[in-house]
């Protein structure tokens, strides 16, 4: 009888455990899980907090040094990096505060430093694998939080009863819960699947999904529809052949464009269903008054991370327009162009191009074999981006798994060849039934 599984997919040994959870603690500190909120509960920048960052950083060239090969063939990546990192390095010039610019322009470089290393070293479902298991100590983290110390894990003022597990607020913990979720639908997925890891794996999509819930956040909610959404037609596109991979396709599409009609002829009776007035929470008036400042300096912005500094004059002029005490643009793309101006925005608009053209070219290698995850999340930090400020940020997970897709679209892929999902039509001949050549050789 024949086996109707399909074959697995031949991947890459995976990195060392002692490897896997070093960079499973870089990637937990840059959510600011539980440090932000216990050494800095004002979400304000303090010396402790930069000892804190020093050990994370030596960690991180550690981590570089051990995977030097593989860092030499991620050469397109450090090009991108180095590009991004010289355009907010250049911003101290003319920076509102260059003080807070060169700190911060370190941090971005250490952060895309561990992207790289961590698109390159972790091939295939590792980093989806990476992401589950580390995201699965965050979720249980959470959960103990929000049942054993409420007054920690829930809102008590501004959203009070929403829960924030282990970070300032509801949105932080949204974003990390997606992506954890997203990451264990790949490894579901994937077609290296180890079966002794599925319990674990539909316990942490569970417990991940069931905590963004908590949060009542509607962008983490509509980030996880997309990238599940992703996973899913890419998994149902492999198993029903190239029929349905038409049929989806011309679905996405059409569904696309009626998405796009609705929401243009109805979006404030959409923003009612989902509880948000047509304002948005009053983020279209910050964003108003965010591009009169970047009239003022288009060009250039006011410096990289110098924007919503306390003493900073143009935000203080965006918070008495809009009447409240404003942290960010909560656009990742407004926020960009208040800092670094157009020559960013463009630039960092580019590498999204970029790698969303290289992972559809790679897709059937090495997104097959890691159950379409850099595809899903690339849409999650897209729709992210247009509501928080993720672009170009230092000690920022969404910013460094971006990178780290970006690494991964363009670093030489280790196994090129694509592995078909279904059993070959016919089978090597067994041994018994093989005769020996009737011609021999002189």
């Amino acid at each position: 009888m024949r086996d109707s599984r399909p074959y697995p997919a031949p991947s890459l040994p995976a990195p060392p455990l002692w490897e896997q959870v070093a960079a499973g603690f870089v990637i937990v500190m840059l959510t600011g899980a539980l440090i932000g909120p216990v050494f800095a509960p004002d979400q304000g920048e303090t010396p402790i907090l930069r000892l804190i960052w020093l050990p994370v950083y030596a960690i991180t060239l550690g981590l570089i040094l051990h995977r030097l090969g593989r860092m030499a063939s991620a050469w397109p990546a450090w090009i991108i990096l180095g590009l991004l990192t010289l355009l907010a390095l250049a911003s101290r010039y003319w920076s509102i505060d260059p003080g807070v610019t060169d700190r911060r322009v370190i941090a971005l470089f250490m952060t895309s430093a561990f992207a790289v290393y961590l698109g390159a070293a972790f091939t295939g479902a590792q980093l989806p694998r990476l992401l589950m298991y580390t995201g699965l100590v965050m979720a249980v983290g959470s959960l103990v939080m929000v049942l054993a110390f409420p007054a920690i894990g829930i809102h008590q003022a501004e959203n009070a009863g929403l829960w924030r597990g282990l970070w300032y607020e509801k949105n932080q913990m949204g974003i990390v819960m997606v992506a954890t979720a997203v990451a264990t639908a790949a490894v579901l997925t994937a077609p290296d699947r180890d079966e002794r890891t599925v319990w674990t794996a539909l316990l942490t999509l569970a417990l991940s999904v069931g905590l963004m819930l908590g949060t009542q956040s509607k962008t983490s909610l509509l980030c996880l529809m997309a990238g599940l959404g992703v996973i899913g037609g890419l998994w149902a596109m492999r198993r029903g052949g190239p029929v349905l991979s038409v049929v989806a396709i011309w679905g996405a599409v059409t569904s696309a464009g009626i998405a796009a009609w609705v929401w243009t002829d109805n979006s404030a009776l959409i923003l009612e269903l989902l509880g948000k007035d047509p304002t948005l929470t009053g983020r279209t008036d910050i964003w108003e008054s965010l591009m009169r400042r970047v009239a003022e300096r288009p060009w250039t912005g006011f410096g990289y991370s110098a924007f919503w500094g306390k003493e900073s004059v143009p935000a203080h002029y965006v918070r008495l327009e809009t009447g409240w005490l404003v942290p960010s643009a909560h656009n990742g793309w407004i926020d960009l162009l208040v800092q670094v101006g157009w020559p960013g925005a463009i630039l960092v608009g580019t590498v999204m191009a970029i790698t969303l053209i290289a992972l559809i070219i790679r897709l059937g290698g090495q997104g097959f074999r890691e159950g379409g995850f850099s595809l899903a999340y690339l849409l999650v930090f897209a729709v992210l981006s247009t509501s928080e400020s993720v672009l170009l940020s230092h000690a920022n997970l969404p910013w460094a798994l971006f990178l780290a897709l970006t690494t991964r679209a363009l670093t030489p892929d280790p196994m090129p060849r694509r592995h078909s999902s279904t059993v070959p039509l016919a089978r090597r001949p067994r041994g018994a039934y093989l005769t020996s050549p009737r011609i021999v050789p002189n």
